[in-house]
């Protein structure tokens, strides 16, 4: 049986980049700094501890942004911003945006984190309004 394989981009296509081996865990964390990272109620990323990283194409135009006196950091496009993968090798860890694979996740999130962070405004998400594409 082969080595699983995921690919990825960001949103302008500048940077590719692959992904060989599995995800150990998928995690929606809403504490305050991935909430600023994602703009959004939470991130969604899943980590590894021996998948390993290659960028494919556009390299040049990742940063990585580590948030001083923590061990957050962020690593996007320079050209749209897209949130692309960081490798941590000190600490031994792959961190991979979902929402940056183009390749199916074979895994679903195993668990809400740092819920107590929560923004005041996420709850009950499920019994609003749904519409398929753009509203009116």
């Amino acid at each position: 049986m082969g080595e699983k394989r995921a690919t990825g981009q960001c949103l302008c296509g500048a940077v590719h980049f692959r992904i060989s081996g599995e995800f150990e865990s998928f995690f929606l964390c809403h504490c305050s700094r991935c909430r600023k990272d994602s703009g959004s109620a939470h991130s969604a990323n899943l980590f590894s501890s021996f998948a390993k990283l290659t960028w494919v194409s556009g390299e040049e135009h990742v940063t990585t942004f580590r948030l001083p006196g923590s061990r957050h950091m962020k690593s996007f496009c320079a050209i749209c911003g897209s949130a692309l993968p960081v490798s941590q090798p000190k600490i031994g860890l792959l961190v991979v945006p979902a929402g940056s694979l183009d390749s199916p996740i074979e895994i679903r999130p195993d668990a809400h984190i740092s819920c107590s962070s929560r923004a005041n405004w996420d709850k009950d998400l499920n019994t609003i309004k749904r519409i398929d594409g753009l509203p009116g």
